[in-house]
């Protein structure tokens, strides 16, 4: 995690947010954050004022934002936690000023060519009429104008000028309105690796964080490993089928392993033969359908005792998968690697 920090900050002037939703991308929100924040992140982001509540009783006393609001949004608790709120849409924005009695920290969320969420640009001057009066009411007080890049993990800069000059409209708007100069951010990790006119003032870095840069251009490190112990092992003839329906029979007398993992664990049903885990430095096959709660692996000539551990995933690279290779074993993005895997697999900080 410092290491990819690092690189980030190596890479812009920006102050930098550490998103930490989805549980930290998998990893934990309050341990993700707590590292960013030693390594030198400046903000924090959630989707929800409760995950951010959650941030400030662990002790992260950092400015915080959150604006997804998938349960809507508690105003009191996001005043009393010094939480800041990004509103993005006239409706929203009104129900915020309709139920707080105390000033809420507001920053007005734009649609910069996402069309995924965001204030319409047709609406950017309800919204900031809005905006400005609560502010006058000391209802809400504007420090902040997102947006996102729709096309950043293109690495192509002239792909994100369309968002970048549609930020800088939005901000000379807000600030002829009066609501001052309040702190712009519209890059996320791809944008924030390969950009710098997507900077702004601020940056927004979740994927990355974790090792993941979508735009593939910079090598992040894997910030988490999976392992897994052999629970069962089996001397098998050629031509045994395995797991369920048979799509997989062995072309030679082999030994098969069981790892007690499966798709109720994040491991993706829908793999390439190529897929695979790693035992003491060699890597050995993923054979057969992949059940809820196991997986088989053709250890070929070699027998592992139970409780022999597998790396399923992990940073070292060489014969250990990277969540790339399962990424691409999956035909997904390793976002959803990482993210997928379930509750029941124990977490623990090395």
């Amino acid at each position: 995690m410092t290491a990819n920090v690092a690189r980030i900050r190596a890479r812009t002037r920006s102050t930098i947010m550490a998103v930490v939703k989805a549980d930290g991308y998998g990893h934990g929100a309050v341990t993700v954050a707590q590292a960013a924040v030693a390594a030198g992140a400046g903000w924090l982001g959630t989707t929800s004022v409760a995950e951010a509540c959650a941030l400030r009783a662990a002790g992260l006393a950092v400015p915080i934002l959150t604006w997804l609001h998938p349960s809507g949004i508690d105003a009191e608790a996001a005043a009393a936690a010094k939480v800041d709120i990004a509103v993005g849409s006239v409706d929203e924005l009104g129900a915020l000023l309709a139920q707080t009695a105390q000033t809420v920290r507001v920053h007005l969320h734009v649609d910069t060519g996402m069309s995924r969420g965001g204030c319409p640009r047709g609406q950017w001057d309800e919204l900031i009429g809005l905006a400005r009066r609560g502010q006058q009411a000391r209802r809400v007080r504007v420090v902040g104008v997102m947006g996102h890049l729709p096309l950043a993990d293109r690495a192509d800069p002239a792909a994100n000028a369309p968002a970048v000059a549609r930020m800088h409209e939005a901000l000379k708007a807000v600030r002829a309105a009066g609501l001052g100069s309040p702190i712009a951010h519209l890059a996320a990790t791809s944008g924030t690796m390969t950009d710098p006119a997507t900077h702004f003032g601020m940056v927004r870095v979740g994927a990355g964080l974790v090792g993941i840069d979508p735009s593939g251009t910079v090598e992040m490190h894997g910030a988490s490993r999976l392992t897994a112990p052999i629970v069962h092992t089996t001397a098998a003839p050629a031509g045994t089928p395995v797991g369920y329906a048979g799509t997989y029979v062995t072309d030679r007398a082999t030994h098969l392993s069981v790892l007690p993992v499966g798709y109720a664990d994040g491991i993706p049903r829908e793999l390439s033969p190529q897929a695979g885990v790693e035992i003491r430095g060699r890597r050995f096959p993923v054979v057969g359908r992949v059940s809820m709660d196991q997986i088989v692996i053709d250890t070929g000539a070699a027998s592992f005792p139970v409780g022999t551990s597998a790396t399923v995933f992990g940073p070292d690279g060489g014969a250990t998968p990277t969540i790339q290779d399962w990424a691409r074993w999956a035909r997904t993005i390793p976002h959803t690697i990482v993210t997928g895997i379930g509750p029941r697999v124990r977490r623990s900080i090395a």
